[in-house]
């Protein structure tokens, strides 16, 4: 049986500026996450 999450509020990434959803692991943090991935986050002063 398929589970279809609930609507999840979404942000873009400040590197790539591709959407990103709320993942459970950023429960606490969420209103400071400004990057999609460690990969983005890392690459934010190159860009």
């Amino acid at each position: 049986m398929a589970h279809k999450k609930a609507h999840l509020p979404e942000k873009l990434c400040a590197v790539c500026q591709r959407p990103f959803t709320w993942r459970k692991k950023w429960e606490r943090d969420w209103e400071q996450v400004k990057y999609c991935s460690q990969r983005c986050s890392r690459s934010r002063s190159k860009s």
